[in-house]
């Protein structure tokens, strides 16, 4: 490609990727494109999804999907939705986006002043980004700088067992270490790791975690609040997340929810902190925050970790940022979905599919093939009995997921776990598929 708009030897690509055969799409999607979490030479072909609506997606093939995991748990209200693209297109036609270091606009104004309503206590300074990850990120150099700029020297993180944070370097050092980040476990800082929290482990785990924090070393304790995604959907007791939070601010150690996959109804509530009474000082967020239409991720600070960068100095600034920090359009859009969940009907359709997702639970909770069932809000998870325990790389996963693809579902296991968080559209006929097709592969095992 040359340097102009129209280059010669660029428009017969762009006119042929657009007018050529459907086939072609898959053909040049495996020469040139490298998918997420995938080995390439082994996966079989990817999906070409033409269209999305609501709860499903149309494959080139004319076949069409449930989409069971609300697409990597960011869709929320179904895909298409009107009100959404309504102001995605109206906010394109006043300001695409612009520089957000020294100057703002209405939207991501707008944006902050109502998650800073939406959440307890004096959550109130809203830092902009991209995504999960970045929002982890930025919550991780906050904590640090926090401490550094107070002139105490508490460089320590706690996180649980199985955390799982973001793929950036920051938030994979938080993260439960193995074969994910092993190639990058030289670069990464260390941190302490408490065991995850079961029922019959909790008072071992507090006790561990009080130990720790008597050092006065820590900085800070990071978790996602009730519910571990990556780890197979591994849920905890709010008690126990309300005493180990009230250790932490019993020792002056900040409080990071990651709310990135809690958020937004998952859990029963708008948030998985609104089962606690302790607030935390940072709340990370991101997937849902737009309704799973664009990029955008939250990092929510108490006005007390705010006014600690608060100097003449510029050096105690917190000098970073992202080139679409504040994207008007994601803005605009999470200001819509914001609107959509003040309406009454979007805790309906939370508690109608937690309640039909109960009634799975007793349904299948006794099952031959299942070593465990667990369910929070509109997540529910099905661990599959095998010898060795759970396994993120369990042979189960592949042929689990074939075989719902088969059945009309896209649903990605978590190696042996099979879970479920659909969008808030999903019909019960469209869960009640879901439920029989599973019960259906477990009878294949």
């Amino acid at each position: 490609m040359g340097g102009g708009f129209l280059d010669i030897n660029y428009v017969p690509y762009v006119v042929f990727i657009y007018l050529c055969p459907m086939s072609e799409i898959l053909k040049y999607d495996k020469k040139h494109v490298w998918h997420p979490f995938t080995q390439m030479q082994t996966a079989p072909d990817p999906l070409v999804i033409v269209k999305a609506q609501d709860s499903t997606l149309f494959a080139e093939d004319g076949k069409t999907y449930l989409d069971c995991n609300s697409s990597w748990w960011v869709n929320i209200h179904g895909h298409g939705n009107p009100y959404l693209q309504e102001a995605l297109t109206a906010q394109f036609g006043e300001i695409d986006h612009i520089i957000f270091a020294g100057a703002t606009h209405p939207k991501a104004v707008e944006l902050a002043t109502r998650i800073a309503q939406l959440l307890p206590g004096d959550l109130e300074k809203v830092f902009f980004s991209d995504d999960g990850s970045t929002a982890v990120e930025v919550a991780l150099k906050m904590v640090f700088q926090y401490w550094y700029n107070k002139n105490e020297p508490k460089k320590r993180i706690l996180a649980l067992d199985g955390a799982y944070h973001g793929d950036t370097f920051g938030s994979m050092s938080v993260s439960q270490r193995g074969v994910f980040n092993q190639a990058f476990e030289h670069l990464l800082f260390e941190i302490d790791f408490l065991d995850f929290p079961a029922q019959e482990k909790e008072q071992i785990c507090l006790e561990r975690a009080e130990e720790l924090f008597q050092t006065g070393e820590f900085a800070a304790l990071i978790v996602e609040p009730l519910v571990q995604g990556s780890a197979g959907m591994r849920m905890y007791r709010p008690r126990f997340l309300d005493d180990l939070c009230s250790l932490a601010k019993k020792y002056g150690v900040l409080l990071i929810f990651d709310e990135i996959m809690t958020g937004w109804g998952r859990t029963g509530k708008l948030f998985a902190l609104n089962y606690v009474r302790e607030t935390p000082d940072i709340v990370c967020l991101s997937k849902g925050l737009t309704g799973g239409i664009l990029p955008l991720g939250l990092t929510v600070a108490t006005h007390a970790v705010y006014e600690a960068f608060l100097a003449p100095e510029k050096t105690r600034a917190l000098l970073h940022g992202h080139s679409f920090t504040g994207n008007a359009l994601a803005c605009a859009v999470a200001c819509a979905n914001l609107d959509l969940m003040e309406d009454p009907g979007f805790f309906d359709d939370i508690d109608r599919i937690s309640r039909q997702h109960t009634h799975f639970f007793n349904r299948v909770r006794q099952h031959s093939k299942l070593s465990d069932v667990r369910q929070t809000g509109t997540i529910i998870a099905l661990e599959i009995r095998e010898g060795e325990g759970s396994s993120y790389f369990s042979g189960i996963r592949d042929k689990a997921y074939a075989y719902f693809l088969e059945h009309g579902m896209l649903l990605r296991p978590l190696g042996n776990v099979l879970f479920l968080n659909p969008p808030y559209c999903t019909t019960d006929e469209e869960l009640e598929y879901m439920y029989q097709t599973i019960e259906n592969f477990l009878e294949t095992l």
